[in-house]
């Protein structure tokens, strides 16, 4: 299991040095920059979801736990510096399962 806790970068540069990747060879085989990929791992830059996925696929590793940490990522990038920050997560969390249900 992956822990939630590390960011995807931390996750996605643990994955390639248990491997005993170097970035170039990571990169070419997924078909992105170099400097790019160093930049995921340094959480300067933030992949989208397929490029996730394909970390997942790569790495061969369970995508939603790569997608989680992402995701949380994301979220708590956005809310980090707000005073309400678990309030409005608590809040968003209620209507995630309203908005489910009104699909339904």
């Amino acid at each position: 299991m992956i822990p939630v806790s590390n960011s995807l970068g931390q996750i996605l540069r643990e994955l390639r040095e248990t491997k005993r990747l170097l970035l170039r060879q990571v990169a070419a085989a997924l078909e992105m920059d170099t400097a790019l990929l160093s930049k995921f791992e340094r959480d300067e830059r933030k992949p989208n979801k397929e490029q996730v996925l394909a970390f997942a696929r790569y790495y061969n590793v369970n995508a939603d736990e790569l997608v989680l940490a992402w995701l949380s990522d994301k979220i708590a990038g956005e809310v980090q510096n707000e005073d309400l920050a678990k309030e409005a997560l608590k809040v968003a969390e209620k209507k995630v399962e309203l908005f489910k249900k009104q699909k339904k």
